[in-house]
């Protein structure tokens, strides 16, 4: 059997393989180029494929019986069906949300949808930190400026995060690794969940309401999955309580905030620098070279002109670490799915 992986990095694709080997115990019968060595006619395979899974690439899936997914691709009613109709079985996600798939057309097509419900928190919860001290301290305008021997410190002033009040929003297991670096900062910390986490109770952390959080924290981090109720959670209401000069950081998924408002507030001159490693509409420009095209996302391009504003390509979760960890668990899942199992990881399964 040939399993087909879409949107696989460079550097992710030497460890999904090596995970395909250990648990599957297959054999390498894909190149990068997407061909196939000769003479390979036992166990299964695995394709990995630079490009996205979309309407318009769909076809490339035909005859897979499984799907390796990435955050990226667009796996809505359309894309479902036709990946069905094409042989498809099961889509194993290699990420914890599944905002991009349509679940209720999975399961009515019967198809097997898994995900990976967890991976190092570490490794989020440290980015997250680097680009709250980078928006805090000016590092990119600093290097910037030395690269062209430019040392004068005019616009870095930056501001002591010790005895500042950090909010997390989400104190799960990636929100609580945030909340003890925080502690290690000696920040005072208040959090907003629908349940509280011991973990962060025992670090002193006080659970308010999130216009309270957002009203008191100097700088305010977000660690919640997107789900209808956390769309747009940072509205024009929440950026409006925030103070002045707090920082607001997303690591987590770009439609947790309102980009319209955020831009409108970074226009009146508020805040003290934001730190964005998603984008509500990143499909399509995240994990691509766009550098010789003309940027058509006018609110993409609005967000860069603000020199307290940082984006990153979505890559908080790339470590060694947590991708290896994504990409065994990535398999297991496919294992599961080959004997017939439903997995902790399961979120539809395909009818016997």
């Amino acid at each position: 059997m040939e399993i087909v992986a879409y949107g696989v990095l460079a550097d992710e694709e030497p460890l999904l393989r090596d995970a395909f080997d250990q648990v599957l115990g297959g054999k390498r019968g894909g190149k990068p180029d997407g061909g196939f060595d000769e003479g390979f006619d036992e166990g299964h395979e695995l394709r990995c494929l630079r490009l996205f899974l979309d309407r318009d690439t769909v076809a490339t899936a035909v005859g897979h019986e499984v799907v390796l997914s990435s955050v990226n691709d667009v796996l809505d009613a359309e894309v479902l069906g036709a990946l069905a109709e094409g042989g498809t079985r099961m889509i194993a996600q290699r990420a914890t949300g599944w905002n991009n798939i349509d679940l209720v057309a999975a399961e009515r097509l019967g198809l097997t949808v898994a995900r990976v419900s967890y991976y190092s928190p570490y490794s989020v919860a440290e980015f997250a930190w680097t680009l709250a001290l980078a928006v805090n301290r000016r590092i990119v305008r600093a290097a910037h400026r030395t690269r062209e021997f430019d040392f004068r410190l005019d616009g870095l002033l930056g501001r002591d995060l010790h005895g500042r009040t950090a909010g997390v929003v989400g104190t799960g297991k990636i929100g609580a690794a945030f909340a003890r670096i925080a502690h290690g900062f000696g920040m005072r910390l208040l959090g907003w969940d629908v349940t509280r986490n011991p973990e962060c109770l025992a670090l002193g952390m006080e659970y308010v309401e999130r216009e309270h959080l957002f009203a008191q924290a100097d700088l305010v981090s977000l660690h919640v999955p997107l789900l209808p109720q956390t769309h747009h959670l940072v509205d024009a209401r929440a950026l409006s309580l925030m103070k002045d000069d707090a920082v607001l950081v997303n690591s987590s998924r770009g439609g947790l905030i309102d980009t319209d408002a955020l831009l409108e507030t970074l226009r009146h001159g508020r805040l003290a620098g934001v730190g964005l490693d998603v984008y509500e509409e990143e499909a399509g420009v995240f994990f691509l070279d766009k550098s010789l095209e003309v940027m058509t996302d006018e609110r993409l391009a609005r967000l860069m002109t603000f020199g307290n504003v940082l984006v990153t390509s979505h890559q908080a979760y790339f470590t060694r670490d947590a991708v290896g960890q994504i990409a065994r668990t990535t398999m297991a899942n496919v294992a599961d799915h080959l004997a017939g199992r439903a997995g902790e990881n399961t979120l539809t399964r395909a009818a016997a």
